[in-house]
């Protein structure tokens, strides 16, 4: 029995190290581009409807959470689909592996919103550009499994975060469009960097 247990540990091993090796095409370039129409919508849709989001943070950031999960259920439904289409027996080694990389970063945004609201509330302006700085260091994280160029996605978001906290920090004002625009922009260019990167697009796997 011994011996059956070490030899599934090596194989799953093998696997992990086969995994870690390989180029990631979990990710589709029409969903993510289709993550930046999301932040644009929710983006017109608050600047329409909410008059003013720095007296009303929490319908502002549940306008956030709310496109953030419906564009981590996209990019998850493909992500499944794509990944047995390209990686077969190691699909859900890769998924998991891309999964543990956004991890860290997207519970320290919950975390953080969870934080300020509760102890210091007059701290939310900050929270869109934290929130883009976490998804760069998850863009930064996921370069070893993706081509190399997506850390330009990851530095966009970067330089837009603290750019963003500079801006907010004039005001300290909540605006739907220091989150809708850089977000637009920042997926719009993972999709593009995704694109030439593998040559191929939804509608040819």
């Amino acid at each position: 029995m011994r011996d059956l247990d070490k030899a599934l540990a090596d194989i799953l091993a093998i696997r992990n190290q086969i995994a870690a090796g390989t180029a990631f095409r979990g990710y589709g370039p029409a969903t993510v581009a289709a993550t930046s129409g999301i932040a644009l919508v929710t983006a017109f849709a608050q600047y329409l409807w909410l008059a003013d989001p720095t007296s009303h943070p929490i319908v502002f950031l549940a306008g956030w959470a709310a496109a953030a999960l419906l564009s981590a259920v996209l990019i998850w439904v493909e992500m499944q689909a794509r990944s047995r289409r390209h990686h077969s027996g190691l699909a859900d080694t890769m998924v998991q592996q891309a999964i543990e990389q956004f991890v860290p970063a997207a519970i320290a945004g919950v975390l953080l919103a969870i934080l300020q609201w509760k102890f210091a509330p007059e701290t939310l302006w900050m929270l869109p550009g934290l929130w883009q700085v976490l998804v760069s260091l998850g863009v930064f994280a996921s370069v070893r499994l993706l081509p190399r160029t997506i850390a330009l996605g990851g530095a966009w978001y970067f330089l837009s975060g603290f750019t963003v906290l500079l801006i907010a920090s004039q005001s300290h004002a909540l605006s739907p469009w220091t989150m809708g625009l850089p977000f637009a922009i920042g997926q719009l260019l993972l999709a593009a960097l995704l694109y030439f990167a593998s040559g191929d697009d939804d509608a040819e796997d």
